[in-house]
């Protein structure tokens, strides 16, 4: 296998001194300015308001697993609680943390290619995370933070093997522990590619880490979970912390499991991209969404590559990382991460959240250095992976640029697709910190209307979310008067969550109780395309 025994041009010991070291910064401003353009634009996502309802909590000093549920670890709740209490608490805050998070990847994406490839398709690898990575789902959740510590984690490892000292020992370290604080899966992955690289090292060269080394690497695990530890015991609510991390190992999988791959998409919309328009505009679409099928492949062929190594490549005897190092310890973490992906959610929506990653794969791909007909494949290949993506992420900008409606929310201005009368209704008959149950999913409508959840629960997934908690809400709803009700979210779970059982959406006791004990007041129309009602309890009148 001819790129892995090539010697590449870039410098081991970080690529600090080359023409191209001020690539990086370059890399930086201009992804994050890219991308802060998406900031005042929201598609209503349901899952976008986990985070910054969670963050709003802890702002009013709620305590996680204590005060309020939540099987996610605390991270990006503590992270954009201290951005709002620094910077304030409106959506283009929260946004633009997305936005640096994004030129933060977009750089550790191209110095991690510069290992394996030329400056130009390293670059290129970081443009492809910037326009069609972070921004296929610019959503403030806690993926794109815990993405980012994964890029760093591995870029820190990759500078341990490089230089041997203790800094990046400890960096390493940090960065694993710090993405599981901020997703466990992906934490759990991240750690588990980086524990597979270090065997895979040791099997196939002569590289060792040293005593002090390692002891860098267990104090920098240590300090943030240690941390962490001590803060939610102070808070007494330890027993709480742990039980919501378990939490999804007994309750996500079976509604959130789909197909390796899974598309996510509604009848409505492959009837839309494949049967509908002209010819040439079919072969568009389908070349453009076809790039959603080649991030799939992406973390296969990283496996592939892994076997190869471990099997084709006679054994290095000595202790010089590049190449075969690289591509054993990046080999590893993708396949540590892809791992944690399918024991979460594997559908190309979780696959995008680590683009940045998965495009260094591609980047090995595009590479030419074949010869004859494979030189003449690459670069007919090459060609098709820019047009490809090129149309995905050109469609994702004319949807974002030609938002034409424009909301004040009591968290700032956003503008929409589609034409939202939810929330200046709600604004219009509510108060700020009124309490508002919106059911069963759009905690987005919560936070920017700036009314607050009854329960300790900012969201219901049927077939998800337990009997337990479903009493909880009903307990609540008796002391509630409002209530923002989507009779028709059955059709979405089809779709959304297929593997949720029938029963669990057939019998919602919530939706049961809503229908009996409350009584309509509005039908509203929301920008994501469902219908809600605006309820409040049959012995009031509305307002």
């Amino acid at each position: 296998m001819d790129v892995i025994e090539k010697p590449n041009a870039a410098d081991q010991s970080g690529l600090t001194l080359t023409p191209h070291s001020l690539l990086p910064s370059v890399i930086f401003v201009l992804t994050s300015t890219y991308l802060l353009t998406f900031c005042r634009y929201s598609a209503l996502e349901p899952d976008e308001g986990i985070v910054l309802r969670g963050a709003e909590r802890v702002l009013h000093g709620q305590v996680p697993y204590r005060d309020f549920f939540s099987f996610y670890t605390p991270g990006s709740y503590y992270l954009v609680a201290a951005l709002f209490r620094i910077f304030g608490d409106t959506f283009f805050v929260a946004r633009a943390s997305i936005a640096i998070t994004g030129g933060f990847c977009a750089t550790l994406t191209y110095l991690l290619a510069r290992r394996f490839c030329s400056a130009g398709i390293a670059a290129l690898a970081a443009a492809l995370t910037a326009v069609a990575g972070v921004s296929y789902r610019f959503l403030v959740l806690h993926n794109w933070y815990s993405t980012l510590l994964c890029c760093a984690g591995l870029y820190a490892a990759m500078r341990l093997l490089e230089t041997r000292t203790l800094r990046w020992s400890f960096g390493t370290g940090i960065a694993a522990s710090s993405a599981v604080l901020f997703e466990q899966s992906k934490g759990a992955g991240l750690c588990l590619g980086l524990g597979l690289g270090v065997i895979v090292l040791a099997w196939r060269t002569d590289i060792r880490l040293s005593r002090r080394q390692w002891a860098a690497i267990a104090v920098g695990l240590l300090v943030p979970f240690v941390l962490t530890v001590g803060y939610f015991f102070s808070e007494h609510a330890i027993g709480a912390m742990v039980r919501d991390w378990l939490w999804p190992l007994r309750h996500y999988a079976m509604a959130n499991h789909v197909p390796y791959g899974y598309q996510n998409w509604s009848a409505e919309e492959r009837q839309a991209l494949f049967h509908r328009g002209s010819f040439a505009a079919k072969a568009v679409k389908t070349v453009g969404v076809s790039s959603g099928f080649i991030v799939p492949v992406l973390p296969i062929f990283a496996l592939l590559i892994l076997v190869y190594l471990l099997f084709r490549v006679p054994k290095k005897q000595n202790n010089n990382l590049h190449p075969f190092g690289h591509y054993a310890l990046f080999s590893s973490v993708a396949v540590g991460l892809l791992l944690s992906v399918l024991a979460s959610r594997s559908d190309i929506i979780h696959l995008m959240y680590l683009a940045p990653l998965w495009y260094l794969v591609l980047a090995w791909t595009l590479d030419h250095k074949g010869r004859g007909l494979l030189l003449n494949l690459q670069r007919l290949w090459f060609a098709y992976v820019v047009l490809a993506f090129f149309l995905m992420s050109f469609a994702v900008f004319l949807r974002v640029r030609g938002a034409a409606n424009r909301i004040e929310t009591r968290r700032g201005l956003i503008t929409t697709s589609a034409p939202d009368t939810v929330i200046p209704y709600v604004q219009a008959h509510t108060s700020s910190d009124d309490g508002l149950l919106v059911y069963p999913y759009l905690p987005l409508y919560n936070y920017l209307t700036s009314t607050e959840s009854p329960v300790s629960l900012d969201y219901f997934q049927p077939g998800m979310n337990t009997p337990e908690q479903a009493g909880e809400i009903i307990s609540a709803l008796q002391r509630s008067p409002d209530v923002l009700f989507e009779p028709e979210f059955s059709r979405k779970v089809a779709t959304a969550w297929p593997g949720t059982p029938t029963d669990a959406v057939a019998t919602d006791p919530v939706a049961s109780y809503i229908r009996e004990n409350y009584r309509v007041c509005a039908l509203l129309q929301s920008a994501i395309g469902g219908r809600f009602e605006f309820r409040v309890r049959k012995q009031l009148n509305c307002r």
